[in-house]
């Protein structure tokens, strides 16, 4: 239903898809690919639906995916990449302010989300070498959205802490079309 993929040269140790939870497991949203120094995840949030019908839902999952992040991380550094479906702070999406706790991706609970993310040692990449920085990865197709930069920054790469001195750079890749988002790129140090 939503899927997910990861392209690599590089061959992976293992792949496994899903985060065993059965309630999870049914729309193809996360995928790992274990490699020797790390996992990569890929990951595609819920999102809390129109009127926030799928909020409490939402919730659950943001628990269940950050144990199950834990989990692998418990073998080896993680970095995950994906459509988190929530614009972290202010600075992440244009217009913060009518969209706090009413739209979906823009509520305290969708927030306190990643939050809980960050607090349990997944650097937010972008933030961590471009604190300031204003771009967005994706733009409604509503009202000439993209063209008038009226975005949000929801999608992401997070890194298990120890990589933080491995980063070597990161970017919102928002000159590239095709999509209502846009690619978002991390380098890291092999070694």
């Amino acid at each position: 239903y939503s899927s997910t993929a990861i392209l690599s040269k590089t061959k992976a140790l293992s792949v496994r898809n899903d985060i065993g939870i059965e309630e999870h497991d049914q729309e193809g949203r996360v995928i790992a690919v274990e490699y020797k120094d790390f996992f990569l995840v890929t990951v595609y949030t819920p999102n809390s639906g129109s009127e926030l019908k799928r909020l409490e839902y939402r919730q659950q999952w943001d628990a269940d995916f950050l144990n199950y992040l834990q989990t692998l991380e418990k073998e080896k550094p993680v970095v995950v990449c994906g459509d988190l479906n929530v614009a972290h702070k202010d600075i992440d999406l244009a217009r913060a302010k009518p969209n706090y706790n009413k739209s979906a991706g823009y509520t305290q609970a969708e927030i306190d989300g990643l939050d809980n993310l960050v607090a349990a040692g997944f650097v937010d990449t972008y933030r961590e070498l471009k604190p300031e920085t204003v771009k967005y990865s994706w733009w409604s197709y509503r009202a000439g959205a993209r063209a008038k930069n009226v975005g949000w920054r929801i999608d992401y790469f997070l890194a298990s802490d120890v990589l933080k001195k491995k980063i070597q750079a990161v970017d919102i890749l928002n000159d590239i079309m095709g999509s209502d988002h846009c690619p978002v790129m991390l380098e890291i140090k092999a070694k």
